[in-house]
């Protein structure tokens, strides 16, 4: 770290009871652009960090009253506290070690040069912003990942599942649609096993090419390929300790599956264009939408991998089989926006989130994850209506949703009142009443003759209130 890092607004706070260091020390940080603030002693110390709150305290250790040492020690107590960098007297290298186990950041000895000074709030300041910032990071990534568990009984059955594969090393095969949470599910289950100090390394197996995907789980040697102008070691050895998520394992080339057998039996492997033998101690846990069963049959897969990564498996359903979660995750959702827009807390009305709990979600939980989040960008308040939905969940709404009264008729699709939305409905219902009336009411024939399905002509007559007469 460099003496040119850029002045600082944070407010750094002197406390010595030698009246020339303080007045230095304040005239030089002041003059770099810092609020400075001194004290005389320990007490005026701890009243000026509750009223200056600085960001920094140069503290001195030998003063009358309550000296430094009482100064750490009370602020070891405070869940928010300044970060101390502790002056003491020259060739007092014992005090300053106490001082560094009571939470001290570093220390200066008297005499002390102000450059050196300047040097050390610099460094004090950086390091504890790229804490906030990897705080941050941590913050969002566990945000981002948090399994939302609602009150549907196929998640809690699954959720007791996940917390006694946690426990043991044993592999984990997750199966369901694409978008239904199979890795936030995967993050859970590291999260809850003894390896969650570990890193969780994620790998999309769909979508890195063969040779690509060779390198970034096995690693490669210098010159093992062009373009390998050095080694680099691979995602198997970067989660060792920890838990190596394989996405969409389906999508494995069967080469890659051989090798990817042998770590699972052996825990060894070798580097593309290497011929030392590594180890690695991840766990495992896997992931795909497709059935492995038939990919067996077809010879896409191999068996003996199947049943090495088959030892716990949890199907996540699709979300339109648990809608008693939609509340939930809806709620979860709008209070993560809530925090990033900074603007108060949104919240859907009534017939907004009548919507979204009987949309069909075949995009699942990330598709539910985006459409509040479009919501949320295109909002004109914080009571997002349904005029804020997107237009496919609009259109599938059901009727009234829109027309809330039985007692009021829809819009004519001729209306100059009507919406483009409503007009849109209209036309929708006026196409299948029509066809129905050609067929007789025979759903079957009315849907065969508009080309589409019967289950989906019912959807749409149920969503648009179209009576079958």
């Amino acid at each position: 770290m460099s003496d040119e890092i850029p002045p600082s607004n944070a407010r750094l706070l002197v406390v010595d009871d030698d009246p020339s260091i303080r007045l230095v020390v304040q005239d030089r940080f002041r003059a770099l652009g810092y609020p400075t603030d001194i004290a005389r002693d320990g007490d005026e110390a701890l009243e000026k960090i509750d009223s200056f709150d600085p960001e920094v305290v140069l503290l001195d250790l030998r003063m009358p009253k309550r000296d430094g040492f009482g100064v750490l020690e009370a602020l070891e107590s405070r869940e928010s506290r300044p970060a101390v960098i502790v002056i003491t007297a020259h060739g007092s290298i014992e005090a300053a070690v106490k001082a560094v186990k009571m939470g001290a950041a570093d220390f200066v000895s008297k005499p002390f040069e102000p450059s050196h000074l300047q040097h050390l709030v610099h460094k004090t300041l950086q390091t504890r912003r790229l804490q906030r910032r990897v705080e941050q990071l941590e913050t969002e990534v566990s945000e981002r990942h948090t399994l939302v568990v609602g009150t549907s009984r196929a998640m809690t059955e699954i959720v007791g599942v996940a917390k006694r594969a946690a426990a043991s090393d044993a592999t984990v095969l997750l199966l369901g649609e694409s978008g239904s949470g199979k890795e936030v599910l995967a993050r859970y289950i590291h999260h809850l096993s003894p390896r969650n100090d570990g890193p969780f390394v994620a790998v999309n197996c769909a979508t890195l090419s063969k040779e690509l995907l060779e390198s970034e789980l096995f690693g490669h040697e210098k010159g093992a390929f062009t373009g390998a102008v050095k080694s680099k070691i691979g995602r198997l050895e970067q989660a060792s300790g920890g838990t190596i998520f394989l996405d969409e394992i389906g999508e494995l080339d069967p080469a890659i599956q051989a090798k990817l057998l042998r770590v699972l039996q052996e825990r060894e492997f070798e580097r593309v264009g290497g011929t030392r033998t590594m180890s690695t101690d991840a766990r495992i846990v896997c992931a795909t939408h497709r059935d492995l069963r038939k990919g067996i049959g077809d010879g896409s897969f191999r068996e003996d991998l199947f049943y090495r990564i088959n030892i716990v498996s949890l199907r996540v359903p699709p979300l339109r089989e648990r809608h008693e979660d939609i509340h939930a995750l809806l709620d979860h959702f709008l209070a993560k926006h809530s925090k990033n827009t900074g603007g108060g807390a949104l919240q859907l009305d009534d017939l907004a989130r009548q919507s979204l709990a009987n949309y069909s979600w075949p995009g699942n939980v990330r598709e539910l994850a985006n459409a509040v989040e479009r919501m949320v960008v295109l909002r004109t308040g914080n009571l997002l209506t349904v005029d804020d939905l997107p237009e496919e969940i609009r259109d599938e709404a059901p009727a009234s949703v829109r027309w809330p009264s039985p007692s009021q008729p829809p819009l004519s699709a001729a209306d100059p009142e009507a919406s483009y939305h409503d007009a849109v409905r209209e036309a929708k219902r006026r196409i299948l009443r029509a066809a129905l009336d050609r067929n007789e009411n025979v759903q079957t024939r009315a849907a065969q003759q508009l080309g589409i399905t019967q289950p989906y002509m019912a959807r749409l007559m149920k969503n648009l209130d179209v009576p079958r007469q």
